[in-house]
């Protein structure tokens, strides 16, 4: 099993819902207001005065064969609009019970 990590800006939010839901894949948990800034010339996202926008991001572990869809589908939601941003991290699941 993996865990994937999906960092995305709150305007993208009915979207990865969507892909997730899309992909069947029932189980994750949500976090909103996520702070911070990514690395590849992104904007920091903070919630002030100066950097207003909020990331979101949502946690799923998932089977390792649906990992690559997964992934593949969440590079064409960044391709759609590279500003806004969405980003995927994936690692090994050892346990779960």
């Amino acid at each position: 099993m993996k865990s994937v990590f999906i960092v995305f800006n709150q305007a993208n939010t009915e979207r990865v819902e969507y892909l997730l839901d899309m992909l069947s894949i029932k189980g994750f948990t949500f976090f909103e207001d996520v702070q911070g800034r990514g690395t590849n010339g992104g904007e920091p996202r903070r919630g002030t005065h100066t950097w207003p926008e909020m990331n979101s991001a949502v946690l799923t572990v998932v089977e390792d064969s649906k990992v690559p869809e997964l992934l593949d589908t969440i590079k064409k939601l960044d391709n759609r609009n590279t500003d806004v941003g969405v980003r995927a991290f994936v690692w090994n699941i050892e346990q779960t019970i």
